[in-house]
């Protein structure tokens, strides 16, 4: 028997596996493909997460195999203002241009680094649960756990084998993702990765956008403006890119290669409940929305990061199970905010925009010009600005909490630290320097955003009294 069963090896379910082996937890995760797919897919690391990944030692490794292109702002609707998140008191303000399979690898290494099995080839096909845990078959194993999570994506297996419910917006369109190579290109086709403003090209009711990767690679995405969803399980062939290409960039843009492809649509989604039982749902699993803003992997990855500490947490008689609780509390308005702002997005970019719509694209445009709004849309969009309604007077709490040394996060375990030396010894605060615009003390959880806080005259009893309080062991 094992403790915790993850389902799928994508980014999500990695970063849980990794969240939960470094608190000792022993973790299976299963996987039904027998191989990592090479595809560039959700290749973005946000700023938020990538602060939550460096709070790991994660972002290093991931820094190193990233795309090279000048730092670049993040976009909203693809308009033609680049976000800016400097103002956000971040060390890093721009997006991260990585491919899904090397954040994947990345994230593989550090799981099987610290334990984890990983499982390919391996199936769920069926889900039994009782008081005591869930019994999963998954390929020639019948597999108990205290506790399953559901990291298998947007067509979830889990998910329909519990009969979990999916509301939500159906898609109007579909449209090819693909890493191509070209053997030769017309003037029109994109030298050098830019803001996405720059990469997007639309004509004959077509549209394609091409970010090259070098070696005469591109990041190929694109369709037609009228085509609609139920095309979507079609097989992406080499003369349907060829011709859209073709379409869009001229003759002279000739298709050498498709390495991968696949089709995405713009439906959206969301599970009532992130917990049925003793299984928990995260990432596209979860929550589908259009890919606007690349918010989809690093919305999965942030779910990882509020769900692990909190289950090791239960599994170790830290804390009770009302802790995973707040999982549900706490994420699934995250989510639900960024399918607010991916649906916003999606009238903005739609391919085929009425006359209003382009005059209001105009206005929007001019109004991410000024340096307030401009600051709201990055926060929002880089998730810097996300914060947890968390019980507490000081206005730090439930805010995520920039500026401490990074390497205090590698254990994963909360941190209590005195910054002001106000705190009594024997509470075993770490003491650290003021930081700016930080108060006297905090306790900071294991994602990094703060659970307590005093600037004088502590509250010692709501300090011990807190969740986090009974982890930092």
């Amino acid at each position: 028997m094992t403790e915790v069963i993850v389902a799928g090896a994508g980014p999500t379910g990695l970063t849980m596996a990794c969240e939960l082996a470094l608190a000792g937890v022993d973790v299976l995760v299963v996987e039904r493909l027998p191989y990592r797919i090479e595809q560039t897919k959700g290749g973005t690391i946000q700023p938020r997460t990538q602060e939550l990944l460096e709070l790991r030692g994660l972002l290093e490794p991931m820094q190193a195999r990233a795309l090279s292109r000048e730092p670049m702002g993040g976009h909203f609707a693809m308009l033609p203002v680049p976000l800016d998140c400097t103002a956000w008191d971040t060390a890093h303000p721009y997006p991260l241009a990585i491919p899904q399979w090397e954040i994947e690898e990345v994230l593989e290494e550090r799981a099987t680094a610290l334990g984890v099995k990983v499982l390919r080839e391996t199936a769920v096909t069926a889900v039994e649960q009782s008081d005591d845990g869930v019994v999963v078959t998954a390929g020639d194993r019948r597999i108990e756990a205290r506790y399953l999570v559901a990291c298998d994506g947007a067509h979830s297996t889990v998910r329909k084998l519990l009969n979990v419910p999916f509301p939500g917006r159906p898609g109007t369109y579909t449209a090819v993702l693909a890493d191509v190579r070209l053997s030769s290109v017309s003037d029109l086709v994109p030298k050098t990765p830019g803001h996405i403003s720059t990469l997007t090209r639309e004509a004959d009711d077509r549209w394609v956008m091409l970010v090259p990767l070098g070696g005469g690679r591109y990041r190929f995405t694109g369709g037609s403006a009228g085509e609609e969803e139920p095309a979507k399980d079609r097989p992406v062939t080499f003369e349907e890119i060829s011709e859209l290409l073709r379409i869009v960039y001229g003759e002279q843009t000739v298709l050498a290669a498709v390495d991968n492809a696949s089709r995405f649509g713009d439906a959206t989604r969301q599970i009532d409940s992130y917990r049925v039982g003793n299984v928990f749902f995260a990432g596209d699993a979860a929550h589908i929305h259009p890919p606007f803003g690349g918010q989809g992997l690093n919305l999965g990855v942030q779910d990882a990061f509020n769900l692990g500490w909190k289950m090791a947490a239960v599994l170790r008689g830290q804390a009770s199970t009302d802790l995973m609780d707040t999982y549900h509390a706490e994420r699934h308005p995250a989510g639900a905010w960024v399918l607010h702002i991916t649906r916003a997005q999606r009238v903005f970019a739609n391919p085929r925009p009425s006359a209003d719509v382009i005059e209001l694209r105009k206005v929007f445009t001019d109004l991410m010009s000024l340096p307030e709004a401009n600051r709201h849309l990055a926060g929002m969009m880089s998730g810097l600005s996300h914060s947890y309604d968390l019980p507490g007077d000081h206005p730090l709490v439930g805010h995520r909490v920039a500026g401490l040394d990074p390497s205090l996060f590698l254990s994963g375990r909360p941190v209590l630290l005195d910054l002001a030396g106000i705190l009594p010894h024997d509470l075993g605060a770490t003491s650290a320097q003021p930081v700016d615009g930080l108060p006297h003390a905090i306790l900071v959880r294991p994602d990094g955003y703060a659970a307590w806080a005093a600037d004088k005259d502590p509250d010692l009893d709501a300090l011990i009294g807190n969740p986090c309080w009974s982890l930092m062991a």
